[in-house]
């Protein structure tokens, strides 16, 4: 009796699936500065508290510019 191999994830994933999001954003509708990893929300802090010099100002509005989300 022959055995037959099922294939349950043969699947390929969705091409136009976004990709997650990974590093530092600026999350406009709370004002902070979050932090996502594959994806999850990490960590996140008030934008009135990232004070120079740990976050300087040109590092926020570089954030804000380009990494913006709603």
């Amino acid at each position: 009796m022959p055995v037959e191999q099922m294939e349950l994830f043969a699947q390929e994933p969705a091409a136009d699936a976004p990709k997650p999001l990974n590093g530092m954003y600026y999350e406009q509708s709370s004002r902070k500065f979050v932090s996502f990893v594959l994806g999850r929300r990490y960590w996140e802090r008030l934008a009135s508290l990232c004070r120079p010099p740990m976050y300087s100002k040109e590092w926020q509005e570089k954030i804000k510019r380009e990494r913006a989300i709603p």
